[in-house]
């Protein structure tokens, strides 16, 4: 199951359609929905998790928390929508580009993919670029 939260004003729009993305995503890397909850925050709300779990006293779009069991997803995935506006201007795309982009990239860490070293983020990037052109 795909939940959907807001700590903050805003609220995804057809959040079914978003949901069959990013289930079909999931099946595309061989996984099995558990139970995902995205978690749409603020820029402090996100720092003060960054903080108190990471030991990150820096902003960032978003946080995964991983409690995957083998295949089969399940996680918190926090995001500061004021960031991934900050970033859609930026690389000058939308906001629901970013938006996408930011959500399947929490998912692909539930998949079990890292972007901690160049080879890393360059097949992230990949996959986050193939999943965005099947949710076109």
């Amino acid at each position: 199951m795909i939940s959907f939260n807001y700590e903050i004003d805003f609220g995804l729009n057809d959040e079914d359609k978003w949901s069959q993305w990013i289930e079909q995503a999931i099946l595309d890397e061989s996984c099995k929905l558990g139970e995902i909850n995205f978690i749409f925050c603020s820029d402090a709300y996100l720092l003060e998790l960054n903080v108190e779990y990471l030991n990150h006293d820096t902003y960032t779009d978003i946080i995964s928390f991983d409690y995957s069991v083998g295949k089969e997803l399940h996680g918190d995935i926090y995001i500061s929508l004021e960031r991934v506006k900050e970033n859609a201007k930026v690389f000058g795309v939308t906001l629901e580009n970013e938006l996408g982009r930011v959500m399947i990239h929490g998912v692909l860490h539930l998949c079990g993919y890292k972007d901690k070293s160049g080879s890393e983020k360059k097949l992230m990037r990949s996959k986050e670029n193939f999943y965005l052109v099947k949710r076109s």
